[in-house]
């Protein structure tokens, strides 16, 4: 719960849309292009890894897991959020 608060009200405060997860690790933000496999190239040239969410039928968004350290997560926020731009 604590690192879905972090993230969540984190990519919310970028701009980033997204249903806050109840009882999943990962969730679905919408990206800020339509293209949701370009968005995770580009996410890739800054090391952070994404899924597209068209691969699990949510296309336009992401899919990101939050079942890793604290640490990991603040550490990739300055990259969404520089994902913005």
């Amino acid at each position: 719960a604590k690192n879905r608060d972090f993230l969540y009200h984190a990519l919310t405060s970028y701009g980033y849309t997204c249903v806050k997860p109840i009882g999943a690790f990962y969730m679905f933000p919408q990206v800020p292009e339509l293209d949701d496999y370009a968005f995770c190239e580009r996410a890739k040239q800054l090391d952070l890894l994404v899924v597209p969410g068209t691969d699990f039928g949510a296309p336009g968004h992401i899919r990101i897991s939050y079942c890793v350290q604290t640490e990991t997560i603040e550490r990739a926020l300055p990259l969404f959020e520089q994902l913005t731009r």
